[in-house]
């Protein structure tokens, strides 16, 4: 039953990922979206679901993960349970992409005139180029009206990863990560 409720938001194909496992180097980028018109206050319990055809992380990381949820919904004034009859169902979904960085170092050469001073171009030196691989993690949250049977709210957060990060490294910067993803749930009550 719960699953056939899903189903139909699971193949939205939201972009979703991984822990943000932590390069100080990059902030995390969250993003959301509401349902206009709905009344976040009505909503005081919350159960998880996993949505089908979702990625998820490791237990570990699930684990990590969901604790942090669990932490940061209690601080906006819900309650988890197991009960089907729940105010909003929660399922969250995790990505990783990877991109390709291109570094260039300039050894000598510099820019002046040319030969017989009729223009400007580019003499000696030498350049070497590598290439690295950038992971970057992406943690969607879905929060559905159990009762109106629809999607309210939506947030995404994305953050460039650190495989060797210690494992409080990860946490703490996971706990970051969701803070900041639900600082804007429930969505502000426009005046």
């Amino acid at each position: 039953m719960l699953m056939s409720f899903l189903r139909p938001f699971a193949r939205t194909g939201l972009a979703v990922a991984l822990v943000f496992a932590a390069s100080s180097a990059y902030a995390q980028d969250v993003g959301y979206n509401a349902m206009p018109g709905v009344d976040f206050a009505k909503f005081k319990t919350y159960k998880w679901v996993k949505i089908k055809d979702a990625q998820y992380p490791d237990q570990i990381a699930d684990t990590q993960i969901m604790q942090a949820l669990d932490s940061e919904l209690a601080a906006k004034g819900l309650t988890k349970t197991d009960d089907d009859n729940a105010d909003l169902y929660v399922g969250y979904q995790v990505a990783l992409s990877q991109e390709k960085q291109l570094n260039t170092f300039d050894s000598g050469g510099a820019w002046g005139p040319g030969p017989g001073y009729r223009g400007y171009g580019y003499g000696g030196g030498m350049s070497t180029s590598t290439t690295s691989t950038i992971h970057i993690g992406t943690l969607s949250l879905d929060v559905y009206d159990r009762a109106a049977k629809q999607l309210v709210w939506r947030g995404m957060a994305s953050k460039t990863l650190d495989p060797q990060a210690k494992p409080d490294k990860r946490v703490k910067n996971l706990n970051k990560g969701v803070k900041k993803l639900l600082k804007n749930y429930p969505p502000p009550v426009k005046k």
